[in-house]
């Protein structure tokens, strides 16, 4: 990814292997394009794959050193 300014330009390389991910990143010009892009990516994840978003959501945790708030759980 390259930065200039407020710009955003992504390889043909990392728009492939983000779209591999299922993130499209192909219209993103901005960093708000990309945050968007990113959620919309874990809304999806959430609603498909809950229990995939958590795992990366620790992986990232981890690698951050940071802890995760603790899981809250809905009733109904």
């Amino acid at each position: 990814m390259l930065r200039a300014g407020h710009s955003l330009r992504f390889t043909p390389t990392e728009t492939d292997e983000l779209r591999k991910l299922g993130i499209g990143v192909g219209g993103a010009r901005t960093q708000d394009d990309l945050d968007q892009a990113l959620a919309q990516w874990a809304g999806t994840l959430a609603e498909e794959r809950p229990e995939l978003l958590e795992k990366i959501a620790v992986a990232m945790a981890q690698a951050k050193g940071a802890s995760l708030p603790v899981r809250l759980t809905r009733v109904r």
